[in-house]
Formats: C-alpha cells, sequence, structure tokens
C-alpha cells in the first residue's frame, strides 16, 4: 500500500490571487522537507498553486525528484480578489458547514474530497511513498471523506491545518493527521489556509 505525506503548505502571503510563501512559510517548508527527506519517497506532486509549489521545491531537491502537479490537490476555493473578502469567508464557512453547497467560485466540500482521494486512489503503487503539497481546506474536505465528519478533530474545522504541518497515510487509511512536531523551534503562530 503507498504511504502518501499529505504536507499543508508553509505560511502564505496575504494576497489574492496566487501567492507565494512568506519567509516563515518556506522555514516550514524546509522542516518539511527535512522531515521526509529520508522517506524513499517515488514521487513528489504538488497542487498548481504557487504557494504549493514552493512547499514542494525543498523536498524535491533533497530527495532528487521533480514535481509533477495536480489541480486535484488545489484548495477546494482560492480568493482571487474577483469577490469581497467577506464574501469569500462567508462561502467558505458555508461550504464548511454545508458539504454540498456549491460556492461562487471554487468547489464544494464534498467534490473537493472526492477529487483528492479519487487522486490518491490513482496513486496507489504498493510499497511506496509518496508527498502531496496541497492546501488545509482540501486535505480536511478529504479527512471528512475518508473518515467521516464526526471523527475530524473540531479544531481542524474551525481553525484548518496548520502551516507545514504533515498527514500520513496508508493508502486511504489514515494514520496521522496534521504532525507538527518537525517544526518545534518557529514560533507557534498558526494561519490556516
Amino acid at each position: 500500500m503507498t504511504t502518501v505525506y499529505v504536507v499543508q503548505h508553509g505560511e502564505k502571503e496575504r494576497l489574492p490571487g496566487d501567492p507565494g510563501l512568506t519567509a516563515r512559510g518556506r522555514e516550514q517548508a524546509a522542516l518539511a522537507a527535512k522531515a521526509l527527506q529520508n522517506k524513499d519517497l517515488t514521487m513528489i506532486y504538488a497542487s498548481p498553486l504557487r504557494r504549493a509549489i514552493e512547499t514542494a521545491e525543498p523536498l524535491a531537491a533533497a530527495c532528487g525528484l521533480e514535481i509533477q502537479v495536480d489541480a486535484r490537490a488545489t484548495e477546494r476555493m482560492n480568493w482571487d480578489g474577483s469577490t469581497p473578502i467577506a464574501q469569500f469567508f462567508e462561502d467558505w464557512t458555508a461550504t464548511t458547514a454545508d458539504r454540498d453547497f456549491v460556492p461562487a467560485v471554487g468547489d464544494s466540500s464534498r467534490a473537493a474530497g472526492g477529487r483528492f482521494r479519487d487522486f490518491l486512489v490513482e496513486q496507489e503503487n504498493g510499497d511506496a511513498a509518496i508527498a502531496v503539497a496541497a492546501h488545509g481546506g482540501v486535505t480536511v474536505d478529504l479527512l471528512r471523506t475518508l473518515l467521516g465528519d464526526e471523527a475530524v478533530p473540531g479544531r481542524l474545522l474551525r481553525e484548518g491545518i496548520p502551516s507545514g504541518a504533515i498527514t500520513t497515510l496508508d493508502g486511504l487509511r489514515v494514520k496521522q493527521i496534521a504532525a507538527i512536531s518537525h517544526l518545534e523551534g518557529l514560533e507557534s503562530a498558526h494561519r490556516p489556509d
């Protein structure tokens, strides 16, 4: 069964569209790379959004692998500035509360979790290990799809996945959710996606 390490992208710049990582986010990405560099990874994937690719870059360099971009690891919603930020947050809250709510821009929680799950099913390759630089919302959507809402910690629904955290799966079986021990030493401020 394929082991999958889902890496929450590092802290991003607070800008609309496709922002990159902050200096702290680059530190988080480097620490995630250090934590995973000896896991015998065979593939490294990233969402096409800049913050995910920048998170995958240190790991790809450490492992001597190229980053494969796959849109199925993209966030359920991405604020591009075309709608007021208040509307974006209102839609985000609605997609969290009602998994079938379809926002003006983006996917429902159920659709996002389903596409990420389908991506992982496609990656099944025996005893391989892969890493995926993704986003907090779609990772929570995946966990809700795999475990059911009642099994997902409420803090993740409220606050999101911490920047730089690693969620580990064996195939579609969740082994560890949002591990952050590799980030020790960084200040504890958490800014979800």
